[in-house]
């Protein structure tokens, strides 16, 4: 992810589409594509059930997912015909995201989500703190206030932007090592699974995954608050490293899953472009639905695929598909486990644009871009022999607006959702925490 961004998109108006609010506007709104007959299992619950308190919540970001990149999953995987699991979601729309920082008008991952998780705009970088540097309550302490599990789930470092602005407040997103210690001794967060290992090491120490490993040479112990993993083990968490080891960890108590030095595909270095999680994002999530669902109480998960945001960085269009699909089936997961729990809020977002992402027609006279920023393909229009080519504007963030998805108690609510802290209200309302 970077902090940093030269371009500056449009200015998009944000605006979700509920029911006949989004008449004439197809793909938007209330089951807009396919009408009101649709075959739909996850439509049988009624807006009456939208309208209830939240026991559960799951928060699924695609980092650097503009709407664009939503269409390209949608494009190469499932084509004209199909539909993407994260496009069924009931109530569909958009969100702007510019932050609030005194320098930029383009936000980094660290300020999109800390307007997620406390409903503040902030500057980039900020980690749950406002302008002032001044930690703001999340979504995910509320819910431990109020006595529910929570969890983190991402194929970045556990300690990278997006998950962190959940469970720790440091003025700097690159203190990774100091967020590690808040998940445990402050926050305690129950599951923490991704990757991120170096940050939980000191220097000289490897842990489970060796330094300096050949997809990526740089790669090495960094930590700089200690032995974390022994320290997350003094707590009371089992601490597992491979698929196997997760896949054996009992469906209770606490646990930490740390499953690469860093992220966990190569987007640098001599393996890169490489999108082959050691663990699956879907299994991740789906042993973390495991073991929070078992509280009474209910449960807040966030889940991320840091893939699509990366990839979209270096201009690799087909990791950003692979990404992108590994997250839609993980939103899959999201909601057979919902339509099983009725009391199960799924939010799917995206926390800002990466690369200026455009789906043009094959035509060799319309090359634009060179190095990473090349325009891709051709790549093929699911289900067909048509093709089609990805450009990109540029490496960094774009001011573009992102979707935002959700269906399940409160959603109802997101009509209406403009700015990227409208997530974070949606999601309080539904939870019924109030804003002690």
């Amino acid at each position: 992810m970077r902090t940093r961004s030269t371009r500056l998109a449009g200015t998009a108006l944000a605006l979700v589409l509920a029911g006949g609010v989004g008449a004439g506007l197809p793909g938007w709104g209330d089951n807009a594509r396919g009408g009101p007959d649709r075959d739909d299992r996850h439509h049988e619950r009624g807006r009456d059930h939208d309208r209830g308190r939240a026991k559960n919540v799951i928060v699924i970001v695609g980092d650097g997912m503009g709407i664009a990149h939503r269409e390209l999953i949608r494009l190469a995987t499932v084509g004209r015909e199909g539909d993407l699991e994260m496009n069924q979601l009931r109530y569909q729309g958009w969100t702007q995201t510019d932050p609030a920082d005194p320098e930029e008008v383009v936000t980094d991952s660290a300020a999109g989500a800390t307007a997620f998780s406390t409903g503040v705009r902030s500057y980039n970088g900020a980690i749950a703190v406002d302008l002032d540097g001044d930690p703001v309550r999340t979504l995910l302490e509320r819910a431990e206030r109020a006595g529910k599990s929570t969890g983190l789930v991402t194929t970045s470092q556990v300690t990278d932007a997006t998950p962190a602005s959940f469970g720790a407040h440091v003025a700097d997103r690159g203190n990774q090592s100091e967020i590690a210690r808040q998940y445990l001794e402050e926050t305690g967060v129950e599951v923490i699974l991704g990757g991120g290992e170096d940050w939980w090491y000191p220097a000289g120490d490897e842990g489970r995954w060796p330094d300096n490993p050949p997809t990526d040479p740089t790669e090495a112990s960094k930590g700089t608050a200690g032995n974390l993993v022994e320290r997350a083990q003094e707590l009371r968490y089992r601490y597992v490293s491979t698929a196997e080891e997760l896949a054996d960890a009992p469906d209770r108590g606490r646990l930490l899953g740390l499953f690469a030095n860093e992220e966990m595909f190569e987007h640098v270095g001599p393996a890169s472009p490489l999108y082959e999680p050691s663990v699956p994002l879907r299994d991740m999530a789906d042993k973390a639905l495991d073991i929070l669902s078992r509280d009474r109480d209910g449960f807040f998960l966030v889940v991320e695929e840091e893939g699509i945001d990366e990839m979209a960085h270096h201009g690799h269009a087909q990791e950003v598909i692979d990404s992108g699909q590994a997250l839609d089936e993980t939103v899959a997961l999201a909601r057979d486990f919902a339509a099983r729990h009725r009391d199960t809020l799924v939010v799917v977002v995206g926390d800002h644009e990466t690369g200026g992402l455009a789906i043009e027609l094959v035509d060799d006279a319309d090359e634009s871009g060179e190095g990473e920023q090349a325009e891709e393909g051709p790549f093929t229009l699911a289900g067909t022999d048509l093709t089609f080519t990805v450009d990109w504007t540029t490496g960094g963030h774009t001011g573009a607006a992102t979707p935002a998805s959700a269906e399940g108690p409160g959603a109802d609510a997101m009509v209406g959702v403009r700015d990227n802290t409208d997530i974070h209200d949606l999601v309080l309302r539904a939870m019924r925490l109030g804003r002690r």
